[in-house]
C-alpha cells in the first residue's frame, strides 16, 4: 500500500510501500528504527548509530554519499540539524528519497516515532503501540509533576571550549522544562560574530545561522545562579575535570555527569529517558 507523509521541513515523502532498504543519518532514527522491530531494515547507518553489522557510510556531518548511493536504499533519514543542507539536497538530486525530522519539543520526537511506524507500516502492532503510549505516558506524568513544583534552575553546556549552551527553542531545552528543570539561558540567543557573544560586542544580523547555541563565559553562568549543572557525555563528553571546574564556582550549584542521549536523543529514548531526567533533577532523597 503507497504511504504518503510529510517531513519536518513540510516535503511529501511518497514511498509505493513500507521500505526494504533505509539508510539513517541519525543516531536517534537509528534507535527508532531498531524500537519499532524495522532493524532488518537497516542496510547503512553513521559512524555514531548503535547498529552492529550494519555498514557505515561515515559521520552525521560528512557522509559517503556514493556509499549511501550505492546501498540502493528506498529511503534515507536524516535531520535538519545534524546533516547538511548540502548533502540532503544532493541525496535528492540523485534521486533518492529523504524523510527530514526536526523535532524541537519531546512531544514532537514522540510523534515522529509514530510517524515512522507509518512509514514501516507497523503503526498497528501491539508492541509499538505500547511504545508510543508508553512514551506518551512518561510526558504526561511529567507535565503533571512539573505543574506541582517550582522548577530548578538549571545550567546545561553542550561544549566546554568555547562554552555553549542552548536557548529554549531547542529539544534539550524542551526535555529540562518537561523534566521540572528550568533552563537559565533559555532567552539567550547566540550572536554574531564570537565578540559579540561572549565580549558585549555590537552584534551584526545572523542572516539564515542557527542562534539556539549561544557561547557563553563563566561570568555569564555564576550570574544566572543555576542550582543543578548537568553535563551531559555528548555532544561534548565532559569529564570529571570539568565538573570540578563548575564545582569551584562560587554559586553551590549540585554537579551531575549524565548521558547526553535521555536529554537530546528524540522518539524511543525518550520513552524510559523523561523518567531518568526527571530523577537527575530531582533525585529521592
Amino acid at each position: 500500500m503507497p504511504i504518503r507523509i510529510r517531513d519536518d521541513r513540510g516535503r511529501l515523502v511518497a514511498l509505493p510501500g513500507p521500505p526494504a532498504r533505509v539508510v539513517s543519518l541519525v543516531p536517534s532514527d537509528t534507535l527508532n528504527v531498531q524500537a519499532l522491530g524495522a532493524a532488518s531494515a537497516l542496510v547503512g547507518r553513521t559512524d555514531y548509530c548503535d547498529a552492529p553489522g550494519v555498514p557505515s557510510v561515515g559521520g552525521t556531518k560528512n557522509p559517503r554519499l556514493d556509499d549511501v548511493c550505492d546501498l540502493r536504499p528506498d529511503l534515507v533519514i536524516a535531520n535538519q540539524e545534524e546533516n547538511t543542507r548540502s548533502d540532503l539536497e544532493a541525496l535528492a538530486q540523485r534521486g533518492v528519497r529523504v524523510l527530514v525530522a526536526f523535532p524541537k519539543r519531546v512531544a514532537e520526537g514522540l510523534a515522529h516515532l509514530a510517524r515512522l511506524a507509518r512509514v514501516f507500516g507497523v503503526e498497528n502492532d501491539s508492541h509499538v503501540k505500547d511504545l508510543v503510549r508508553r512514551g506518551y505516558d512518561a510526558h504526561r506524568r511529567a507535565e503533571e509533576a512539573r505543574a506541582a513544583r517550582v522548577p530548578l534552575r538549571t545550567f546545561c553546556p553542550i561544549w566546554m571550549s568555547p562554552l555553549m549552551t542552548i536557548h529554549g527553542a531547542t529539544f534539550i531545552s524542551d526535555m529540562l522544562d518537561l523534566c521540572g528543570a528550568e533552563n537559565v539561558f533559555a532567552d539567550r540567543e547566540r550572536r554574531y560574530p564570537l565578540a559579540a557573544d561572549v565580549a558585549g560586542a555590537k552584534p551584526i544580523a545572523p542572516g539564515e545561522r542557527d542562534v539556539r547555541y549561544p557561547r557563553v563565559t563563566f561570568d555569564e553562568v555564576v550570574s544566572r545562579a543555576p542550582a543543578l549543572i548537568l553535563l551531559p557525555d555528548e555532544p561534548h563528553p565532559f569529564s570529571e575535570e570539568d565538573a570540578a571546574v563548575f564545582r569551584a564556582l562560587p554559586i553551590g550549584a549540585r554537579v551531575v555527569l549524565t548521558s547526553g542521549k535521555d536529554l537530546c536523543w528524540y522518539g524511543a529514548q525518550s520513552v524510559e529517558g523523561i523518567d531518568r531526567v526527571r530523577a537527575l533533577v530531582t533525585p529521592r532523597s
